[in-house]
């Protein structure tokens, strides 16, 4: 039998000016500053792109190591054709970006790179402490009658927890996916919503992600997943023109509807950590958790990504794998009169990732890293599958079904895989960290929107073991 820690509620947080007064980093931007967001995006072989959006009618100048370096032009201001979307006609609108976005490749051996009177974080040789954060948006959807509190910090504290992320002073962030959930307008009389930008244009973007995760995007380098989310019917043109660090071409731009499957998939690629370590972002945003026809396309594109990112962990010495979608995690679902319902694992994933490999995950992986589920969870598996972690927590509305602290023998991710050790956090926001502490060994905490700590954790190899924090 597994055993979980104690669920934790805690729903409310401090004022978020308390919050901002604590972050070391520096001035993000002023009001007559034309750069509206400045980060840096580690893409495949951790090539670092720094990358800013502006409302200025040219890209700025980027100073690497004292030399001047015009950035290129991403993306012109432009409001895309309205498209078939995730949301009814009624409740969808044509996504408008008046802002410029820019980029430039940050060549290896940089030491300093500037932009304006703001210095951007570059990766170090070696990473060796991560933030992992997920689900960050507020929640605005019409079909869930879901309206989260978008003004009120204590309801959102993605800002909050940003800032917290930040003091901590992180060389890596790892987002898991599910950055914008603003999707529809705020209706009368949810005052805790008034006035929030929706949609899936530049202004739903800013209040959702840029703004409040401004103190996290100023101190460290990040590696961005993919969510459902951002999916092309969704806010996937956003997704493409903001945030992705590779190129932006044309059909992979979510814009036409009938080159979403080209759009909605992306190989994985990998981020070196130093050492041997990884960490391997994969693409799985539009998988769901039911079962993928052999004739869909993503079940080939799915099959490429459990296939390169065997060839990427082989040889090496530690690998985290991120998407979205957990593989190997447990949900809990309220039914009717008040029971609970677990589930175990993701069906259309583990079918597919096990038709390359019988195992489903390769040899070399070691832990894998998701959201989706709005909690936080740890499952070890006994070194027979990779330790599977999830941060869903930074910031959407929570889930607040309770997960029992001693799971059923059966419930499991997969066939013949008993769960060993398990623990989760219910209806808290907060985010995690990794911090190395040798070759195959990490240390992962788990922090309160407060950055009270939570959770202790121990990683080696494919093994973990969370306890409550003293």
């Amino acid at each position: 039998m597994a055993r979980a820690g104690t669920a934790v509620l805690r729903l409310t947080v401090p004022a978020i000016a308390g919050a901002l007064a604590l972050s070391g980093a520096p001035c993000f931007s002023s009001p007559d500053d034309p750069v509206l967001a400045a980060f840096v995006a580690l893409g495949p072989d951790g090539v670092p792109t720094a990358r800013a959006i502006t409302r200025a009618g040219q890209c700025p100048v980027l100073t690497l190591d004292g030399r001047e370096v015009p950035m290129q032009l991403r993306a012109a201001p432009a409001t895309e054709p309205l498209r078939p979307t995730a949301s009814t006609p009624d409740l969808s609108k044509p996504s408008a970006f008046p802002v410029r976005v820019c980029d430039l490749t940050v060549p290896e051996g940089t030491a300093s790179a500037v932009l304006g009177s703001r210095p951007l974080p570059l990766p170090p040789k070696h990473i060796n402490r991560i933030v992992v954060i997920g689900d960050t948006g507020c929640r605005l959807k019409a079909k869930d009658d879901a309206w989260q509190a978008c003004n009120d910090p204590q309801q959102y504290p993605f800002a909050r927890i940003a800032t917290q992320a930040a003091a901590w002073k992180p060389d890596l962030v790892v987002h898991v996916g599910d950055y914008l959930y603003r999707e529809n307008p705020c209706p009368e009389g949810e005052a805790g919503c008034t006035g929030s930008p929706w949609g899936y244009g530049w202004d739903a973007w800013d209040a959702d992600f840029f703004q409040p995760g401004a103190p996290l995007l100023a101190v460290a380098p990040w590696a961005l997943a993919r969510g459902n989310h951002e999916n092309c019917a969704r806010a996937g043109q956003g997704w493409w023109r903001l945030l992705d660090p590779r190129p932006l071409l044309a059909g992979r731009d979510c814009n036409d509807p009938g080159n979403d499957t080209a759009g909605d998939y992306s190989p994985p690629y990998a981020v070196p950590l130093g050492d041997g370590a990884q960490v391997v972002v994969m693409d799985l945003s539009h998988a769901g958790t039911g079962k993928i026809a052999p004739s869909d396309p993503h079940a080939a594109q799915y099959r490429q990504t459990a296939r390169m990112l065997a060839e990427m962990a082989a040889g090496k010495t530690f690998t985290f794998a991120v998407d979205h979608y957990p593989f190997l995690a447990v949900t809990a679902q309220a039914g009717k009169n008040g029971q609970i319902k677990l589930k175990a694992g993701n069906k259309a994933l583990n079918r597919l990732f096990g038709k390359e490999n019988k195992h489903v995950m390769p040899k070399g992986v070691d832990v894998l890293l998701a959201g989706h589920v709005h909690l936080w969870e740890q499952v070890d598996l006994g070194g027979k599958q990779p330790s599977q972690f999830v941060a869903g927590f930074s910031g959407t509305q929570e889930d607040t079904v309770p997960l029992p602290q001693v799971l059923p023998a059966k419930v499991t991710p997969l066939p013949g895989t008993p769960v060993r050790r398990f623990d989760a956090i219910v209806a808290s926001f907060g985010y995690m960290t990794l911090e190395r502490t040798g070759r195959k060994t990490w240390h992962a905490a788990v922090f309160d929107v407060d950055g009270q700590k939570l959770r202790d954790c121990r990683i080696n190899g494919r093994r973990s073991q969370c306890r409550a924090a003293l």
